[in-house]
């Protein structure tokens, strides 16, 4: 489901004719250099493409336009190696509508004080050109990623990698469906919101199905193919009957066996790349989707509980973000359950009915088959495990009526060394930047919603310049956050967003 799209990123160098082919010429060598530097540094998840030197209006304006109806370009990256008159911005700036890199970086590191002249000046002079780039955009209201630093440092390498990231998510938010099985859970505020609107803000097409709709794909799922698929289960995963009869659980689990064959052709066949389900509307269906949406979110999926569409296209959009991430942890749909209060030792545990996405386990992961009082259905299927330790962001997207908000709280994940031997779900166990208190009092205080988006492999800085791309607030809970600055910024917030 993840498919990897061969994205890149332009570079897009400023100068102007002034100065003479001369030294036009040693702009591009340089550029060239900074170009395959990036590219081989092993730092960067997407390759950076060597554009030729823009130094009038048309050459500007040809560019940005060409980004924009090129698929494969993902943003672009903007760098002035002299001074380049701003105003022969505009236009292009206008007209550009993906993410845009600002890179204020120089070819050398060090002032080369034996033999600096003018002439170096003129040619060497970022500190003074990218100042003249950086005032047309900031006076266009254009939002933007500004990194600063020598181009070969592994700390810049590593920011421009994470705004790469953060711009795939950008351009993929244009492309995301996301398949409403019935509506979201009955008298409940915060799964709902405005669909309509955030179609326009970001892209989204929510689309609601009746349960029947969907329920017709799993009753067709052939045996032969229900048999296949619980072989894998039960070589991938270990077999945790807790004394059920052997034949029974091993029934049970096929259901879900066919839910996830069903479900996953029917987001195939209508193109969906998200899905919300609803315990109180199961029509048609033996269980209550569990070990089967756990396996799709595995596979790349969104998903949000009781039909939380807004959580589900996050989890889709992180996980897309978060695909070419080395060594990555994880990401999944989340929920806070209950607190453990202790001295020193407290925490929110986390869970959900049955689906939590099983890259963020650690160790090996287990299939259980035990009863669920809500839904009205069978005993469901299950995959059950720990998270991994570890910081990570927990993030909630919430309606507050006339605007989005993005609440980013970092998190870390404490090892669950206390067994749990009749808690028969998937769990993690996490700690609020800056505390429990601090962490929890801030995000009821933001309106922050009990489901949440949560990873392993993004920062709270990638997801607001996610945020920041789509024109929306977002507000940060982390180890600086103290109540009386965040109920200010929260006023603050609500003059400047309104």
């Amino acid at each position: 489901m993840l498919e990897k799209k061969k994205y890149q990123f332009w570079f897009a160098t400023g100068s102007q004719a002034l100065y003479g082919d001369e030294c036009l010429a040693v702009v591009a060598e340089h550029t060239q250099i900074i170009v395959e530097g990036l590219n081989k540094s092993g730092n960067l998840p997407f390759e950076v493409v060597l554009k030729p030197t823009l130094i009038d209006n048309a050459s500007i304006r040809k560019l940005f336009n060409d980004a924009n109806a090129d698929e494969n370009c993902a943003g672009v990256i903007t760098w002035m190696h002299t001074f380049s008159p701003a105003k022969s911005w505009i236009l292009g700036l206008q007209e550009y509508r993906k993410p845009l890199l600002h890179l204020h970086t120089q070819f050398n590191r060090d002032i080369p004080y034996n033999t600096i002249d003018m002439d170096f000046m003129n040619t060497n002079q970022s500190a003074h050109g990218d100042r003249e780039f950086g005032h047309i955009v900031s006076r266009m209201g254009i939002e933007r990623k500004v990194i600063v630093g020598f181009w070969e440092d592994k700390a810049v390498q590593e920011r421009i990698a994470g705004w790469m990231l953060t711009a795939i998510g950008v351009i993929e938010s244009s492309h995301l469906r996301v398949l409403r099985v019935g509506d979201n859970m009955r008298n409940v505020a915060v799964t709902e919101g405005d669909k309509v609107e955030a179609h326009i803000k970001f892209g989204w097409e929510i689309d609601s199905y009746n349960i029947t709709d969907i329920a017709e794909y799993v009753q067709q799922v052939s045996a032969g193919d229900i048999n296949a698929l619980v072989e894998e289960y039960y070589a991938a995963y270990d077999i945790i009957t807790d004394g059920r009869d052997e034949k029974e659980f091993r029934e049970h689990v096929a259901v879900q066996a066919g839910i996830e064959i069903g479900f996953e052709r029917f987001l195939e066949e209508k193109n969906y790349q998200a899905i919300v389900t609803n315990f109180e509307m199961l029509s048609g269906l033996k269980q209550l989707p569990g070990l089967a949406i756990q396996r799709l979110m595995a596979k790349g999926y969104g998903f949000g509980g009781e039909g939380d569409w807004k959580t589900a296209a996050m989890v889709r959009l992180m996980k897309l973000m978060t695909q070419d991430v080395k060594g990555a942890k994880g990401t999944s749909f989340m929920e806070d359950y209950t607190y453990n209060l202790a001295p020193g030792k407290e925490g929110i545990l986390q869970a959900h009915m049955l689906e939590v996405c099983p890259s963020i386990a650690s160790g090996r992961i287990g299939i259980k088959v035990n009863p669920l009082s809500m839904g009205n259905r069978e005993d469901p299927a299950r995959l059950v495990f720990t998270s991994k330790p570890g910081k990570g962001v927990a993030a909630s997207l919430i309606d507050l009526g006339n605007r989005f908000r993005l609440i980013v709280n970092d998190v870390e994940c404490l090892p669950q060394d206390t067994p749990m031997p009749k808690l028969p779900v998937a769990s993690a166990f996490w700690r609020p930047e800056p505390s429990l208190a601090t962490g929890a009092e801030a995000w009821i205080l933001a309106g922050g919603a009990h489901h949440t988006a949560f990873s392993y492999d993004l920062t709270s800085e990638q997801l607001g310049d996610w945020a920041a791309a789509m024109g929306i607030e977002t507000v940060f809970i982390d180890r600086d956050t103290t109540i009386r600055n965040f109920k200010n910024e929260l006023k603050w917030n609500s003059v400047v967003y309104r």
